[in-house]
């Protein structure tokens, strides 16, 4: 380690050690040719019935995993374990400054250190109660048609409000990727976080992000919603003018595959597009090089349709011989090609729950983050293992094949058997 990587660390260290000052403090990515135990850690203080404790939270794949260490030594020691794996960022939130670190491709550690977002008090609280992303007296709500004129939230909306909070809460843990791995500077008006939002139709979804970016987490946003439908850009833009947001928002109608954007995203959304409209949104963020893409498919009928043509392996066809169980099968095949060939051109991908079930069947969100790391042979392996027994081609390698070889083969429509 550099003696100035040292001294940029111990800016860092001397935040995380305060336990009367640190409000929170995240830890994310990865540095250049290494890799980190946890895609994500997050610090602050707890007070316990034994006293104040660290209370260090690392998130895998899959799961958090929660840890409370006295202060003293062993606090010590927690806070220099972490800050000795290579994480690409640090985030730190301080009642009297925030203190950003980021390691460059080429190992140059870049230290920012500015006033804090907003007048921020620690939560101590050791058991946090789950609060909502955006209060439902927010006026986005009313202008959006969820609640009343009053701030109450309208019955028959409930479910819709509710996908608007699930959304907020699977974007949060991304955000410190988004913003480490979107603008090279520190984000400004002048550089704002640029977001996308590729069939966007009524934008609930894309008032909410931006609302809950720049009025909840201090953002500066600038928003683009794509819809080929020229009466949801007029709407839009109705409804980001009550909203005092049209000069943060802007809507045009275009196909996705035709969009063209004066300057990359950082965040690609592409939500409830319908079949392979969600492939040209994953395609158009790929070829962008989004840092981050979320997308939560729609209908699912091109594979169906091959599943339906093609020759079926014989010890599945129990499984294609009834139309619902195809169609749930083909669900499934759809959105794990998606995340493998995400993969297989260098993101890290994880499909989650979107919504609860009971709401709407479409509940898988895709969430991405580019690391630009080559695929292991086993992944492409077993990508095409299954691409060739179940003699489908998946439209996102169909759209990628000219630009990512590993695809090639896979890109090309099967013959039909007979």
């Amino acid at each position: 380690m550099s003696t100035t990587a040292r001294a940029e660390l111990a800016a860092v260290r001397g935040a995380l050690l305060d336990d009367q000052a640190l409000v929170r403090a995240v830890g994310s990515g990865r540095q250049r040719n290494t890799v980190v135990p946890f895609r994500r850690v997050e610090v602050r203080y707890v007070d316990l019935r034994a006293g104040r404790q660290l209370q260090v939270t690392s998130y895998d794949d899959t799961s958090a995993h929660t840890r409370n260490v006295p202060l003293g030594e062993p606090a010590r020691q927690v806070v220099d374990e972490l800050l000795s794996l290579p994480f690409a960022n640090w985030h730190v939130t301080t009642t009297n400054e925030t203190v950003q670190l980021r390691v460059t491709k080429k190992g140059r550690p870049l230290l920012h250190r500015g006033a804090p977002p907003a007048a921020v008090e620690p939560d101590r609280a050791h058991d946090r109660p789950k609060s909502r992303r955006l209060d439902e007296h927010d006026e986005v709500f009313t202008v959006l048609g969820l609640s009343t004129a009053d701030g109450r939230l309208k019955p028959s909306r409930t479910a819709k409000f509710r996908q608007v909070q699930d959304f907020l809460a699977a974007l949060d843990p991304l955000l410190d990727d988004v913003v480490a791995l979107g603008p090279a500077d520190r984000l400004s008006p002048e550089r704002p976080l640029r977001v996308v939002d590729l069939g966007c139709g009524n934008a609930y979804l894309t008032f909410a992000a931006v609302r809950y970016l720049s009025a909840v987490k201090q953002l500066p946003v600038s928003a683009v919603g794509v819809d080929v439908k020229s009466s949801a850009r007029s709407r839009n833009r109705e409804l980001a003018e009550q909203l005092e947001l049209i000069d943060r928002m802007h809507f045009v109608d275009s196909t996705i595959s035709d969009t063209e954007l004066a300057d990359a995203p950082d965040l690609v959304m592409a939500l409830h597009a319908c079949d392979t409209a969600t492939d040209e949104a994953l395609a158009r963020a790929v070829r962008w090089r989004a840092p981050v893409i979320v997308a939560a498919p729609c209908c699912h009928h091109d594979i169906q349709r091959q599943l339906t043509s093609a020759s079926t392996p014989e010890r599945y066809r129990l499984v294609t011989r009834h139309g619902i169980l195809r169609e749930r099968l083909a669900d499934v095949l759809t959105d794990a090609l998606r995340a493998a060939i995400l993969r297989l051109v260098g993101y890290r991908v994880e499909v989650i729950e979107f919504v609860d079930p009971e709401h709407t069947p479409r509940n898988a969100l895709i969430r991405a983050v580019r690391t630009d790391a080559a695929p292991s042979p086993a992944t492409v392996a077993a990508y095409n293992a299954l691409v060739e027994e179940w003699s489908v081609a998946p439209a996102l390698a169909t759209m990628l094949a000219n630009d990512y070889p590993v695809l090639a083969a896979s890109g090309r429509r099967p013959v039909e058997h007979s």
